[in-house]
């Protein structure tokens, strides 16, 4: 029996068209249906990811994939690529998806300003999220057909215990703060909510920190550790750009440029689109089958805030200090910091002294801050000046005897912080604000501060966690407390002594003086299996001089003076009056 040709033809077209449309990756389904409104994007519009972006979404979407570890610098739109790896399993393949941020002013923002505009300005995702009926949790917890989303803060253990998910991302790891509680590492608790799924997703994402305690160093270790390479222009080699190829003219940082390591080909800025665009991801590790891991830096983003100059110029101004210089590390190269400073009794402070003192400021001085310590027989306070740059002039440590108990002895400390400093300029300084530790005297110290908050006289209280603040503010009381990071600042402290001269000391300090500024160190302890870093105050030292000067860096973010303004004060010196013309009357003479 002979079958009619046309039958065939149309017996073909009715398969082809009830055939199911092959699956698009997870690259390819981002840049077609997700779109990024004007408030998140310089370009707005359908989502462009750039080639580095393409191979981790697409690792995201894989289903032979269950990890994804992304360790990143700033400025390569890794939040942007979550955000639309997100909307993908709420369109394609839906099931409860949890997010963890540091800290909930973090999940608000995300979900108030990133996930919603993102989703309403996309057709696919606009109307994708709903709220339960209850009206519950509405702002951080939404249901889509088929799943949940979950925004929460890592820091409170609580929003992890009730919460299951087949996708966890986990955004900025190493800004997690490890809970006082008995539950463990937030990352673990985290990762233990997707324990039921077999076909569960991680991917877990930062900028890293410190190296010794650094969760997404660790994450990346364990997985195929991916580089992203570009070839040369010269020889075609493909290199991974890392910044010791990145060279400059002496004092012209706009001039940088990588050089090839196999070539030696000089290779401008301008080229670096063309290489991204034909670079390729290699694994270092290609023996680990299921975690894929990538480092993501600023060297190949094409931005134009992340051209190579403007990185060069960004370098030449951080490294004059590591307090500058370990962001700029971290936020550009994603890079660790790896613990110079940690330890100050190799450090010569002796030579950090200078010829300035509490009755001899230096020229460069702006500004005076103090930070005072209260202990059973006195309080101790340190007076530091503060210059245009930021640097940190060490004027003199004072030390009022008596009991915090005792009216004479506030009496004394409100004379030492209304001291007069004569300025070289012709001036006169005086202290711009005062932090005092409250500690065990809190009364005392709430009292004297209370009348003198018009002088920025603060009361303050000292709090753990290097991701805390310098300073940040709570009302006890009816009373402004300031709460200082004091485990940063320590750190920023040691790291300045340790390398460069951005802190100087006058030559009225001694040697019991620097010896309390060593008094800590800092070290690594293992809390529940995983490290933290700890000061530890070495054995038979005091450290009043350290604290106070730990509230006098904090006191500086209570001054908001202009420097330029400060300075034309200091320099505008009125002279003494002269002497009223007397203009005599002839009239006496007749």
């Amino acid at each position: 029996m002979t079958v009619d040709p046309r039958f065939a033809d149309l017996r073909r077209e009715a398969l082809e068209a009830f055939r199911p449309p092959a699956k698009l990756r997870l690259s390819e389904w981002i840049e077609t249906s997700v779109f990024l409104p004007s408030s998140l994007a310089a370009q707005p519009g359908r989502m462009r990811l750039w080639k580095p972006q393409r191979e981790i979404a697409d690792s995201i979407g894989d289903d032979t994939v269950e990890r994804v570890t992304i360790l990143k610098s700033a400025r390569v739109g890794a939040t942007q690529l979550m955000v639309g790896a997100l909307g993908h399993f709420v369109h394609n393949d839906p099931s409860p998806v949890l997010c963890t941020v540091p800290a909930e002013a973090d999940a608000r923002h995300l979900m108030v300003s990133v996930v919603e505009p993102t989703f309403n300005e996309s057709p696919s995702l606009r109307a994708a999220l709903t709220t339960d009926a209850s009206g519950r949790d509405v702002l951080l917890h939404r249901h889509f057909a088929g799943g949940s989303l979950s925004i929460v803060s890592a820091r409170a253990p609580r929003n992890l215990r009730a919460r299951t998910a087949r996708v966890l991302f986990a955004d900025e790891i190493d800004a997690y703060e490890l809970s006082a509680g008995v539950e463990g590492d937030p990352v673990d608790l985290a990762i233990r909510r997707t324990m039921t799924f077999g076909n569960r997703r991680i991917v877990l994402a930062s900028t890293p920190v410190d190296a010794e305690t650094s969760r997404i160093l660790r994450a990346y270790e364990q997985s195929d550790k991916r580089v992203f390479e570009v070839p040369c222009p010269g020889c075609g080699d493909f290199h991974e750009i890392v910044w010791a190829d990145i060279r400059w003219d002496a004092d012209k940082p706009e001039t940088a440029h990588w050089v090839c390591p196999s070539c030696g080909s000089v290779v401008e800025d301008h080229q670096k689109p063309p290489m991204v665009a034909e670079g390729r991801w290699r694994a270092t590790a290609p023996q680990v089958e299921g975690h894929r891991g990538y480092k993501l830096t600023s060297l190949t983003s094409t931005l134009p805030n992340a051209s190579w100059p403007r990185l060069a110029a960004e370098f030449v101004q951080a490294k004059r200090s590591p307090t500058t210089l370990k962001p700029w590390l971290n936020t550009v190269l994603g890079e660790p910091w790896r613990g110079e400073g940690d330890d100050l009794d190799a450090t010569d402070l002796g030579a950090l002294q200078r010829p300035f003192s509490l009755d001899s400021v230096p020229p460069d001085a702006l500004l005076v801050t103090v930070g005072a310590d209260v202990q059973a027989d006195r309080i101790e306070a340190t007076f530091v000046a503060w210059t245009r740059d930021g640097d940190m002039r060490v004027l003199g440590h004072e030390t009022a005897w008596g009991a915090p108990t005792e009216n004479e002895t506030w009496a004394e400390v409100d004379d030492l912080l209304r001291r007069q400093f004569h300025h070289p300029a012709g001036g006169l300084l005086t202290v711009d604000a005062t932090i005092i530790d409250s500690g065990n005297w809190a009364d005392h110290v709430y009292a004297f501060c209370r009348p003198r908050a018009a002088r920025r006289v603060l009361a303050g209280k000292g709090v753990a966690g290097f991701s805390r603040p310098s300073l940040a503010f709570s009302t006890s009381r009816k009373l402004r407390l300031g709460l200082v990071g004091i485990d940063g600042i320590k750190q920023q402290l040691h790291q300045r002594l340790a390398h460069g001269d951005t802190i100087l000391f006058s030559e009225t300090l001694g040697g019991d003086y620097f010896d309390q500024i060593r008094a800590e160190r800092l070290v690594t302890k293992y809390s529940r299996g995983h490290p933290v870093r700890r000061w530890e105050v070495i054995s038979g030292r005091r450290n009043e001089a350290l604290d106070t000067l730990v509230y006098a860096f904090a006191a500086r973010q209570l001054v908001g003076v202009d420097p330029d303004r400060r300075a034309d004060d200091l320099s505008r010196v009125t002279g003494p009056k002269k002497a009223a013309t007397v203009v005599r009357s002839k009239w006496l003479e007749r």
